[in-house]
């Protein structure tokens, strides 16, 4: 066979392969504040590990960190981003439900705060979402929030006066810190770290997994485990984004979502575990026992106002709910 006539019979071996349609492949892009071995990282990165299990890869899902979680948000309602997981601090601005879960000493334990957010009623929160141009997948968490700072140890209420506390933008935890006698500071996380070894502000409060996910033992000498807040995480995505997946993709969707809360949920537990210790061993002096009652006694004015200004009823109903 000429060279001519070879060339010819590879060309026409290699045309069916030429004009076989490529492997057809969507890419969702995925925020999150934390770095990739946190819970909020866990959780991001099992969502897309999942869903692109669930789905043979016709899904690539791409995990971003970005510590501005305002700004994620805003993303996703643009459609810039697809989806985030994010606190609520910056939510309840897009979705003033949300801030009913931030009132402080809501939450018995992690069993109560999980079992609310999982029942009717963190359900009907999330049905809110729509109505801003967002939607609300699965409720995943960061945890009880503790305080850290540079100056004292937090023993009661008194301790916190004048102290300037770094807050999440959220009105409620700015509330609570007002009425205790601190300086609420709203700043992003972004910002968080330079504020604190500047001297910009004393202190934070986070829970442990953030805390030690961070290293902000580094910049910070007393911790006090107040667990003076739940924490809820939610997965936000884009109504484009979730409306173009078929039927059946948007079941395993939701699947991957809740396999992401699952680790995310494990996480948290066993940070809080091994939290403290962490802490101890970086050299921070570490209270684990305040007294609760003085704090919520010092609240008392907030939580008057909360009664009026939030849903009063659904108030009751997330202290009163119990595990079936």
């Amino acid at each position: 066979m000429s060279l001519t006539r070879r060339l010819a019979f590879a060309v026409a071996l290699a045309a069916p392969l030429a004009a076989a349609p490529a492997f057809a492949q969507t890419q969702l892009t995925v925020q999150h504040a934390l770095p990739a071995n946190s819970h909020t990282g866990v959780g991001a990165t099992t969502f897309g590990s999942a869903f692109e299990r669930l789905t043979n890869g016709r899904y690539k899902v791409v995990a971003q960190r970005n510590d501005n979680e305002r700004e994620m948000v805003e993303s996703v309602q643009i459609g810039t981003i697809d989806c985030t997981f994010t606190s609520t601090g910056p939510v309840g601005n897009f979705v003033p439900e949300v801030r009913i879960f931030d009132v402080p000493f809501l939450f018995r334990d992690a069993t109560h705060a999980r079992g609310v957010l999982d029942s009717e009623i963190g359900q009907q929160v999330l049905a809110r979402f729509p109505a801003r141009g967002l939607v609300g997948v699965v409720w995943l968490e960061n945890g009880f929030r503790n305080m850290t700072n540079s100056r004292r140890e937090i023993n009661t209420p008194a301790d916190l006066r004048g102290l300037k506390i770094r807050t999440m933008e959220n009105q409620v935890h700015m509330r609570a810190f007002t009425t205790l006698g601190a300086l609420p500071t709203p700043m992003a996380f972004s910002e968080l770290i330079p504020a604190l070894q500047q001297g910009t502000v004393d202190g934070q409060e986070n829970p442990i997994s953030v805390i030690v996910a961070n290293n902000i033992f580094q910049v910070q000498r007393y911790f006090t485990m107040t667990r003076h807040v739940y924490s809820p995480q939610v997965m936000i995505c884009n109504p484009q984004t979730v409306a173009r997946l078929s039927a059946a993709d948007r079941t395993l969707f939701y699947q991957a979502a809740r396999e992401a809360q699952a680790a995310n949920r494990a996480r948290v537990t066993a940070d809080d575990e091994a939290g403290v210790a962490t802490l101890r061993q970086n050299g921070m002096t570490v209270v684990t026992e305040v007294d609760t009652a003085a704090f919520q006694a010092a609240l008392a004015p907030a939580f008057a106002e909360w009664e009026r200004t939030l849903d009063a009823g659904t108030l009751r109903r997330i202290r009163d709910w119990q595990p079936n």
